[in-house]
């Protein structure tokens, strides 16, 4: 049973947004957000220096490693019995975490999400991870303010663009051919453990087990696919499998400096970007897997104890504005794809979008191939632990 989620008489209500925006002004909301990326740090304090000049509501990055961090300081004042004022107003999350603050009663009431002025124009009929993360319902605690899907990466002056992988099995065979040429994010790093969830995807020999939790007693025969897999790539791979980058500017460093030749990310413009950002040569270019690569939507959640909610349902709904989502897509600032309905935008709105150049190595929405599903949360969780019980800390 879902964790029951506390309510408050001061809480702000949506549906009278008047008077949310009346309780924002003078708040400061702590967002807590990863903050491993120069560019995405300058879109969120972009966005901080216009909600404190249209609303009065000052926005402070919390920058995380790992938005655990932020769900472990929520549980903390929980267990304390601090149930307001809490510290944490604002989180990036991912749906490990959701399933996992939802679970607990960690979260802000439901149905905040869908009450926004902005909600609106989201795509929810052709976006259906919207309101399903990791297979979880969202139920309106959590609002979307990005969609993801993965995408590989390589440098077209040095490898040839008809000689890579199709799959996880090309993958492997290209690995064989190019030893110490392809490495992965070590795990609990998300996208690390995404490539986990890519392989398995693939090879798993039931698909639909993977939308349903973990059975423990079936695990190890779900999941020994993966491993045997994992376990013929890492002696190909660089420094045969004993050390993994950190995270993905880690593994996008090691493509420019020629360390490896296949990356990926969980944005389709990420390579335009760092592109443009002087990261990457301009010779880079995205290649997919025909028969799909996972595809997710990315959200912001309010705690229940949050002390600023209002500035926080403020801060949730800008985010989704046009105005914010055409600057988020565009590859010079951030490049991360919309979540809205373009059907429902003004003529204007649209037209700012359809100008968009999305840059020389992005993938236009119709060559980003199928999607493939993302596992039940639980899924992340336990394969993240069996991996590390298997191959340790990396050095």
């Amino acid at each position: 049973m879902l964790g029951a989620t506390p309510a408050f008489a001061a809480d702000p209500d949506p549906a009278d947004w008047d008077a949310v925006l009346d309780a924002a002004r003078g708040q400061t909301v702590y967002w807590n957000a990863w903050g491993g990326s120069e560019n995405i740090n300058a879109y969120i304090g972009w966005a901080g220096e216009e909600l404190q000049n249209r609303y009065g509501v000052t926005l402070v990055q919390v920058k995380l490693e790992d938005t655990a961090t932020a769900v472990a300081t929520v549980v903390a004042e929980k267990a304390a019995g601090k149930t307001k004022d809490g510290t944490v107003d604002l989180v990036w999350i991912n749906g490990e975490n959701f399933a996992s603050m939802k679970k607990q009663g960690l979260l802000f009431s439901p149905g905040w999400a869908d009450k926004l002025p902005n909600w609106k124009y989201v795509d929810v009929e052709n976006k259906p991870t919207i309101t399903v993360d990791f297979t979880i319902p969202t139920d309106g605690l959590e609002s979307p303010w990005g969609m993801a899907k993965l995408v590989f990466f390589h440098d077209s002056a040095r490898t040839d663009a008809d000689s890579m992988p199709k799959d996880t099995a090309g993958l492997l065979e290209w690995a064989r051919a190019h030893p110490g040429r392809f490495s992965y994010p070590q795990p609990p790093d998300f996208i690390g453990s995404s490539f986990l969830k890519q392989v398995l995807s693939e090879r798993v020999a039931d698909p639909a087990v993977l939308q349903k939790p973990v059975v423990e007693a079936d695990f190890d025969a779900v999941a020994k696919p993966l491993f045997d897999y994992l376990d013929e790539l890492h002696p190909l791979m660089w420094r045969q499998g004993r050390a993994f980058p950190k995270n993905y500017p880690a593994m996008k460093q090691m493509l420019a400096d020629g360390e490896v030749e296949i990356i990926f990310a969980f944005n389709p413009a990420e390579a335009s970007n760092a592109i443009a950002a002087g990261e990457l040569p301009d010779t880079v270019r995205s290649f997919i897997f025909p028969k799909g690569t996972l595809s997710n939507t990315h959200f912001v959640a309010v705690p229940f104890n949050a002390k600023a909610k209002a500035g926080a349902l403020v801060t949730a709904n800008f985010l989704l504005s046009p105005e914010a989502q055409v600057r988020k897509q565009n590859p010079d600032v951030w490049g991360d794809p919309t979540v809205l309905a373009m059907d429902r935008l003004s003529e204007e709105d649209r037209a700012r979008f359809e100008e968009l150049d999305l840059g020389v190595a992005t993938l236009p929405p119709d060559r980003l191939g199928p999607a493939i599903p993302e596992p039940h949360a639980s899924w992340m969780t336990r394969l993240e632990e069996e991996w590390t019980r298997r191959y340790g800390v990396a050095n």
